[in-house]
């Protein structure tokens, strides 16, 4: 369990923004909307926030993203072709290692690849879909609070703690309860089923570290996580 000195830390890191974000570290990186405004209000606005987590990690221009997720609704995929695939890796300046998408609020694990990586990412992120947010339903001005906030994932105990309490966020809301394995805007059943994305979801740092996936499942579903630092986090 995450001690009181770790949770000194969330704040010292939240709310220090000129902390510097180092390459090959790893940091848990949210946001939530302004004034806890929802920032996902249909399907097709978790898609498009999916599609953007997982292809921006790289300069890589898509073009037409709308026809991406109109695909996933059929399809439950995304029609990008191996080689964008490989020329993401190749290029990529962050690896997202675990996700969550919830009604007015996300989280992330990410390892800087390079200097601003983070920086890069969360900006392009970011920006397109409060864009397309914005277009979408005609509002104008910020759709998030604020910048984006990171936690400097200290040591390999943090890193593991931290993966629990995304994969358990899903229990905020009462449906999902005992099936947060089935949440599709979740990197959760990726950990413990098949990964959907492949090496655009890079958690082999977290995986690798248990026998098999049923061994990760139990320790996350065994975690005291979401109710440690909900508050500090998203407060």
């Amino acid at each position: 369990m995450l001690d009181t000195e770790c949770l000194t830390q969330y704040n010292i890191h939240i709310y220090m923004r000129k902390i510097k974000i180092i390459p090959g570290e790893y940091y848990h990186v949210f946001n939530r909307g302004n004034n806890k405004q929802k920032i996902f209000l249909d399907k097709r606005d978790y898609i498009r926030f999916l599609f953007l987590t997982l292809y921006f990690q790289s300069p890589t221009i898509f073009y037409n993203i709308g026809r991406q997720v109109s695909y996933f609704i059929k399809n439950n995929v995304f029609n990008v072709s191996i080689d964008n695939d490989i020329e993401i890796i190749k290029k990529r300046y962050i690896e997202l290692v675990s996700f969550i998408l919830m009604p007015n609020h996300f989280h992330l694990i990410l390892l800087e690849k390079e200097e601003d990586g983070i920086s890069r990412y969360m900006q392009r992120v970011l920006d397109a879909y409060t864009k397309y947010f914005n277009t979408k339903y005609e509002k104008s001005g910020h759709l998030f609070q604020g910048p984006f906030k990171f936690v400097h994932v200290k040591d390999n105990d943090q890193l593991l703690y931290l993966s629990t309490y995304i994969h358990r966020n899903i229990k905020e809301l009462k449906n999902w309860r005992n099936t947060e394995h089935l949440y599709t805007w979740s990197s959760y059943q990726d950990y413990i089923k098949k990964n959907r994305w492949k090496n655009l979801l890079s958690h082999q740092i977290i995986t690798e570290q248990f026998s098999n996936k049923d061994d990760y499942k139990n320790f996350t579903d065994s975690s005291p996580a979401k109710s440690d630092i909900d508050d500090l986090l998203i407060d």
